[in-house]
């Protein structure tokens, strides 16, 4: 399954999930744009901060996720590098093989052509 598969599944698991329990959703919804508007960080840096925790949780989906926010914030492969080598070490061996998707979710994203290969 590509990366571009794996966000819209998952989008389509989240909507389902809101319908069921929607106070708590939204709740979460506030809290995260409350984050994400206020503070001395820019969005981006939040960004990399969010998936940095997102490698050393191992979550896939929120690894996704955070790629594509950070690739429409206008982040580089090369910030994500750098974001990457820190996560590793901090990390260990786990945070190697989430950064390995990481960086996989990236390229595909910048370069639908290849995601058929």
């Amino acid at each position: 399954m590509t990366y571009r598969a794996k966000i819209a599944n998952m989008r389509g698991e989240l909507r389902i999930m809101n319908k069921l329990i929607p106070e708590t959703t939204a709740g979460f919804a506030t809290l995260s744009k409350a984050v994400k508007e206020s503070g001395p960080l820019s969005f981006k840096e939040k960004e990399y901060v969010a998936l940095a925790i997102a490698i050393s949780q191992r979550c896939e989906p929120c690894i996704n996720f955070h790629i594509e926010a950070l690739m429409k914030a206008g982040a580089t492969r090369e910030e994500l590098g750098d974001v990457l080598a820190m996560s590793i070490q901090m990390g260990g061996g786990p945070a190697v093989m989430y950064a390995a998707h990481a960086l996989a979710c990236w390229d595909e994203l910048a370069n639908p052509a290849t995601a058929a290969e």
